[in-house]
């Protein structure tokens, strides 16, 4: 159990990078321009974090590493329904322009999606990766 939770928190992070290598390196850019395959990434993104966080209650570990690989998990997770909200709600900001309280509204929770997406989930998954490597190292697995 404890070589799948590790092989699963790698593939993780593999993913992670080929996101970030889609969207800042035009060369790979080029390879996928369909948004399926781009969507793809997210949702295999979505489902090792909800796999991760499984695993990590069910296996014995410290405290820390349990933390960090749950952080891990999390942030992992909450991209796919974060960017999910923020484009929910700006939808829904198309549909209601017209009345001025829920267009303000909507607009707030649609602003708030967007800036948890691109920076609260980033760096929880960063933090957690990291430390969870550290914690992996230390510890000798």
């Amino acid at each position: 159990m404890r070589k799948f939770l590790l092989l699963t928190f790698w593939i993780l992070i593999a993913t992670f990078l080929l996101i970030l290598a889609e969207l800042f390196l035009p060369v790979l850019g080029r390879f996928s321009r369909s948004p399926l395959l781009f969507l793809l990434f997210f949702a295999v993104l979505f489902l090792l974090g909800i796999l991760l966080i499984l695993l990590t209650m069910k296996e014995k570990m410290g405290e820390k590493l349990r933390k960090s690989l749950i952080l891990t998990g999390a942030s992992a997770t909450s991209f796919f329904i974060f960017i999910f909200l923020h484009n929910v709600f700006y939808a829904l900001g198309m549909a209601v322009k017209d009345i001025a309280v829920l267009n303000y509204l909507v607009e707030i929770f649609h602003i708030a999606f967007f800036l948890i997406t691109v920076f609260v989930c980033p760096m929880g998954f960063l933090i957690g990766a990291i430390s969870s490597m550290v914690l992996f190292v230390k510890k000798g697995d």
